[in-house]
């Protein structure tokens, strides 16, 4: 490579740094999420095409091909998934990019040695950190993404003695790793590709015994991953992007890890080791009362002659597809003088900022949206809580049932409030896999249905209403 080339590159590498670092800021909020991600994108484009025009490569054909069917197969997959199953699709393209890490630095460490030489220690250290962590992150995303898609069982999946397991695996790992660095008497090409294997398999039987209410959290920790074996390939392959991109993820996927996990009032050893949803099965204390169900003319009379509404959206709403019904309730009750909130709880749905990205794209404006410490000070003050097709996140055994699995963990506290009407298709429980007393207390009404017809029916009841 020229000087010119050597420093043409240096800087649209430098232009690609900052694009990503202003295009993560810009993700702090629905209003600019959109721009930002395009600019992080453009910074990437950039990088991807000096590195293709000044970079030697072995097949220019092979390297055009693979990008064009990776470019089709991305934008093909971004236009055509459901919002629904947005959240696998987040799991299943982390997973790419950790086993992409993962095979980079494995791929140059063959490299050097099939050359007759040793890595340098700037090499070997990364790699073989890269090639641990890139492998736990793509297997672990891949059972998530079998999870969400409900290829496998949502629920916990454990067995005797799974705990030792890992720690014995991991240490084995930890020795492999060191043999890969320092070589031995099965030479270092052997450890790397039992790394690799070892790392794939913890990876997989660290996430099955995750339930399913703590996908969003889980997500969130294999991106970090990802986002640290990406970093690693930089120190590995010398590339400045991948040191700061790489970086710029782990560091906040590990801090979104925390404080989902804070949210949840769990540390994040209990996501990874206590089988939530499956721990203390059947002490969840039966709750008296009975089922009362309503019509969307009687909600409708009720949410026209409150004062304060607040919405409360969980997967259902995502199922239904019904963002944009709902903000047409939002709208239809603001012109009858009504102050309507929208209650957001971290982790509902199945993905870090699931229902933020659902009322972002029907347009619902963001100073209507409140964190749960916001809001939950204000349900007593509410008329009528409306939530739709919420289950986990607003049952209140997380607060007076010292025997239900979820106890502790932080919820919207929709039952303080004088009314609560609850959309859903019927009475299963949700993801977690316990019933929620909530359904059964006397100021609850189930309006049962399809969220999106029912929502479309209460905007159309409420101009019936005098």
């Amino acid at each position: 490579m020229t000087a010119f080339a050597a420093n043409l590159t240096q800087g649209v590498y430098i232009v690609t740094i900052l694009l990503v670092i202003v295009g993560i800021m810009r993700l702090r909020t629905p209003a600019t999420a959109r721009s930002g991600n395009l600019l992080a994108a453009f910074g990437m484009l950039l990088a991807l095409g000096v590195t293709l025009l000044y970079v030697p490569l072995v097949n220019w054909l092979v390297m055009t091909a693979m990008l064009v069917l990776g470019a089709g197969i991305g934008t093909w997959a971004a236009r055509t998934v459901k919002m629904t199953a947005m959240p696998q699709m987040v799991a299943l393209f982390n997973g790419m990019g950790g086993g992409a890490a993962a095979l980079v630095a494995l791929g140059e460490a063959l490299r050097i040695l099939l050359q007759g030489a040793a890595p340098p220690l700037a090499v070997s250290i990364p790699g073989a950190f890269t090639v641990l962590i890139g492998a736990i992150s793509f297997a672990g995303s891949m059972v998530a993404f079998a999870k969400l898609q409900e290829l496998i069982g949502g629920r916990p999946i454990t067995f005797s003695g799974q705990k030792i397991l890992h720690a014995v695996l991991f240490a084995l790992l930890l020795v492999a790793a060191a043999l890969a660095v320092s070589g031995g008497p099965l030479g270092r090409e052997t450890p790397l590709i039992i790394l690799a294997v070892g790392a794939a398999v913890l990876g997989t039987l660290v996430v099955l015994p995750v339930g399913g209410a703590d996908m969003p959290v889980i997500i969130s920790l294999l991106n970090s991953l990802t986002g640290l074996a990406a970093a690693a390939t930089g120190f590995v392959l010398g590339n400045d992007v991948l040191i700061v991109a790489g970086s710029l993820v782990g560091a906040s996927g590990t801090i979104l890890t925390q404080l989902m996990s804070r949210a949840m009032n769990r540390p994040i050893s209990n996501v990874l080791f206590g089988a939530f949803s499956s721990v203390k099965q059947g002490t969840d204390q039966t709750v008296g009362g009975e089922v009362r169900a309503t019509s969307t003319e009687e909600v409708a009379t009720l949410l026209a002659y409150a004062s304060r509404v607040v919405i409360v959206p969980g997967y259902g709403l995502a199922v239904a597809r019904a963002q944009q019904q709902v903000r047409d309730l939002m709208v239809a009750l603001e012109g009858r003088g009504v102050d309507v909130r929208f209650g957001i709880h971290p982790v509902a749905g199945r993905m870090p900022g699931h229902m933020n990205v659902l009322l972002a794209e029907a347009d619902v404006p963001y100073d209507r949206l409140y964190e749960m410490d916001a809001i939950n000070p204000e349900f007593s003050r509410t008329d009528v809580v409306l939530v739709v097709g919420a289950n986990d996140v607003t049952n209140p055994a997380a607060r007076n049932n010292p025997g239900s699995p979820i106890y502790g963990m932080p919820v919207l506290e929709v039952d303080r409030a004088k009314v609560v009407v609850v959309l859903k298709r019927s009475m299963a429980p949700g993801f977690a896999g316990i019933d929620n007393p909530l359904f059964l207390m006397d100021q609850t009404r189930m309006l049962f249905g399809d969220a999106r017809t029912s929502l479309t029916e209460l905007v159309t009841a409420l101009r019936d209403v005098d």
